[in-house]
């Protein structure tokens, strides 16, 4: 029998891939998006790429939703298997007022679990992400970053979106334990994700390497992330579900560390004809623009630092190594390139 998963946020970049892949391995979708217009476009991006589109509009199907309204979640659930909870906010720059991050990203995760437990529905996978494991620094004695560690959400430089992730996956695990301990909970933890998106409305990763593209910045700081291919993040999501042995894991989905510099160097080496900036910034130079513009003063805490990442049990549980993290980065600049003629 043909199991169906709702999707949230299924217009997100991530999602879209997400779309794909269970479509290509048989289950039926039903997409939450917060208008039904997006559901189209969902739609669109992910049908050329279908292997089979028969029967798209029984096996694609959407329901208008929203993370902070319980508006129509207990209609959402019926006849679902399992419950992928994608949606929550990913800004460029960080908000004014925190809690307008943090309140969507943890109602909305909560909203999502009461409603799979209140319709019986015990199969869920949340995305979290790195940044409520390596949002903090690495304490004493570890050698890398894993699934053990996770970020103090009341760290004094960890920003409103480092909070806003951390918190909601902490409260995803306290409703498990104290609410729901039948539940078969996996949370995905991906990091900086890269790669070809399925059309134009693809959000801020590949926001970044468009602005690489664009030369906007004089020189780059010396910051860095532990960086992913979508479609590695894509995999993982739909792997878990049929993996029983991921129940109650949490899974850091990253391939390695990459500087702002390795990536663009990475795009440079590729389209050697671009002018693309990869002269890094001194630090002290960063740290003074920062007083000026709350943006950059948020990754001044970031300036230098290089984490080690263990990403053993995601290579574990996918069963094979990870797409190359560089090549991620070219890929994402390739399709900038051919269809926005960058």
């Amino acid at each position: 029998m043909t199991k169906t998963v709702l999707l949230t946020g299924a217009s997100g970049y991530i999602a879209k891939h997400v779309v794909l892949r269970l479509l290509e391995d048989g289950f039926h979708v039903r997409g939450t998006v917060r208008n039904l217009a997006r559901g189209e476009e969902v739609t669109k991006a992910v049908q050329p790429h279908l292997s089979d589109d028969a029967d798209l509009a029984n096996r694609l199907t959407y329901v208008a939703l929203d993370l902070t309204s319980d508006d129509g979640w207990d209609d959402a659930m019926v006849g679902v298997d399992v419950v992928m909870h994608t949606a929550s906010p990913f800004p460029l720059a960080q908000p004014k007022n925190e809690d307008d991050l943090i309140r969507p990203a943890v109602d909305g995760a909560l909203r999502a679990l009461r409603a799979a437990h209140k319709a019986g529905i015990s199969r869920v996978i949340l995305t979290s992400s790195t940044a409520a494991i390596s949002g903090s620094a690495l304490p004493a004695g570890d050698t890398a970053f894993d699934e053990t560690n996770w970020t103090d959400p009341n760290d004094p430089d960890a920003t409103a979106y480092v909070r806003s992730k951390t918190l909601a996956e902490q409260a995803a695990w306290d409703f498990v334990r104290d609410e729901a301990p039948a539940m078969q909970l996996t949370v995905i933890n991906p990091g900086f994700v890269l790669g070809a998106p399925l059309d134009a409305n693809y959000g801020t990763s590949i926001s970044v390497i468009e602005r690489l593209l664009k030369g906007k910045d004089p020189m780059l700081p010396a910051i860095g992330f532990a960086t992913v291919d979508v479609q590695d993040v894509a995999d993982m999501h739909v792997t878990v579900i049929t993996q029983p042995q991921s129940h109650g894991q949490r899974i850091m989905t990253v391939d390695r560390f990459m500087t702002f510099a390795e990536i663009a160097q990475a795009i440079k080496t590729a389209y050697p004809n671009r002018k693309v900036v990869t002269r890094v910034a001194p630090n002290a130079v960063i740290k003074f623009l920062g007083l000026f513009d709350p943006a950059i003063k948020s990754i001044v805490p970031s300036l230098g630092r290089i984490d080690k990442i263990d990403n053993a049990r995601a290579m574990a549980t996918l069963g094979r190594g990870m797409r190359q993290a560089h090549k991620a980065a070219v890929s994402s600049a390739a399709y900038l390139i051919e269809n926005k003629s960058l």
